[in-house]
């Protein structure tokens, strides 16, 4: 059974997993309510690490919007001890790699080193995190280099069109439903002072999580966390708690309709296709039926046996890329359904594409679909946990997300759990949460 992450005082040592059937998986709160998860692997010689705050777009007023993304830039512009260049050289003299990324509930900012190069990296992530130097003259080079990413997102019509369908599913005016990256508008008017005002309220030893994964001790990683935490400033309580985790949830009441009844929103764009993406709301990331999710995308649209790829490009010749996806938060959550079509196609695509799902609610799924679905997500998750990186972030996402641990073998015995009713009932539900379609191309 999956293990409760708990964040009470009596839960500052848990060991998750023994070691005996697979690799040693701990996790301690250290002082200051910082969290430690780490995975042992003695067979590699590389170690990944993450450090996780659960602060994304979603948690920025409206007249900051961008302020998390941009904060993520300019922590590798330079702190107190290091210049940009350092932090770049630091991992690229060792063969490492370093990166970051924001999303709508988190920020990672993570590395990739040899073992016995773990310590340089917790140097470098831990200064990064508490010493950056926010200086007004990096924020305002690096507004430029936002900018021109916007640009480059706007400029590709899936980007822009899957930002419009969040926004249609989730609410353009809620701070879920905000890009990630924020506007033109909103970056530009960004102060120095507001981005420090979000880092001041957010980046603290409370919201922490670590997580690394490779050949590496824990009890030792532990000690270098705190000695390069406390070097950089930060008040390491030994009595505090974690941060509480976001509230759990999910969109209710959202009144949804037959695919073909959706009214199409319009990105007109001078291009050879029109990108179709057609959807609506659907379960969090902490619902029961996120196993039976996977299942059914993977029928649907998950692969070139999925249902989608075989009835409208194999069979009918009517797309080139056609694809279901699914996305999921603490308290909401959405599907979707992806095609891309000569413009002339268009309405016979979305009919095809709304006709398979009701299809799966009217007739159900067969057991092979199911045998096959159960393979390419288990074999997809094993291939994907070859490398250190990809464990490391499965155990941030566990930590920040789900609030419980469960080993990979768990994890396929709820897969292979699922039943064509459970399958078929979820179908059900998304054949009448059809809330929105955004079509990007040219008028017609």
């Amino acid at each position: 059974m999956p293990i409760d992450l708990t964040l009470d005082e009596s839960s500052r040592q848990q060991l998750l997993s023994d070691g005996t059937s697979g690799p040693l998986v701990r996790r301690s709160i250290l002082p200051g309510g910082v969290r430690l998860l780490t995975e042992t692997d003695r067979s590699v010689r590389s170690a990944s690490i993450g450090l996780w705050l659960p602060v994304g777009s979603r948690d920025e007023k409206p007249q900051h919007a961008g302020s998390t993304h941009a904060l993520e830039h300019l922590l590798f512009k330079g702190t107190l001890r290091r210049s940009a260049l350092d932090i770049a050289t630091a991992f690229d003299e060792i063969g490492g790699e370093s990166n970051a990324v924001t999303a709508k509930e988190h920020t990672v900012y993570h590395g990739r080193v040899r073992s016995a190069d773990l310590p340089l990296a917790v140097d470098v992530l831990t200064d990064m995190l508490t010493s950056s130097a926010l200086a007004e003259e990096s924020l305002e080079t690096e507004r430029e280099v936002i900018l021109e990413e916007l640009a480059m997102a706007l400029d590709d019509p899936t980007d822009c069109g899957y930002e419009e369908f969040l926004a249609a599913v989730l609410g353009a005016d809620t701070a879920l439903g905000r890009p990630v990256g924020g506007t033109v508008e909103t970056v530009s008017a960004l102060s120095a002072a507001d981005v420090r005002a979000h880092y001041a309220e957010h980046y603290r030893p409370q919201n922490l999580v670590v997580t690394a994964v490779g050949d590496l001790d824990h009890d030792e990683l532990a000690r270098m966390l705190e000695e390069r935490l406390a070097a950089g400033g930060w008040d390491l309580d030994p009595a505090a708690l974690p941060s509480p985790r976001r509230p759990e949830g999910s969109l209710a009441g959202v009144a949804g309709s037959a695919p073909t009844q959706v009214p199409a929103q319009l990105l007109e764009r001078t291009l050879e296709q029109t990108h179709i993406y057609l959807g609506g709301p659907s379960i969090s990331a902490t619902s029961e039926d996120r196993h039976a999710m996977n299942v059914l995308m993977a029928i649907l649209g998950g692969g070139m046996s999925s249902r989608l790829f075989q009835h409208i490009r194999e069979e009918r010749g009517l797309v080139y890329s056609v694809y279901s996806f699914s996305s999921a938060y603490r308290d909401a959550g959405l599907f979707g359904l992806y095609a891309a079509c000569r413009p002339s196609r268009t309405e016979q695509v979305v009919e095809l594409l709304g006709a398979e799902v009701e299809d799966m609610r009217d007739h159900g799924v067969t057991d092979e679909e199911m045998r096959r679905a159960l393979g390419q997500i288990t074999g997809g998750l094993a291939l994907g946990l070859e490398d250190t990186s990809s464990r490391m972030g499965r155990l941030g996402s566990q930590e920040l997300v789900q609030g419980r641990y469960a080993s990979v073998d768990e994890t396929v015995a709820r897969i292979a759990a699922v039943t064509p009713q459970q399958v078929q009932e979820l179908a059900a539900r998304l054949a009448a949460s059809f809330t929105a379609r955004v079509d990007v191309g040219p008028a017609v």
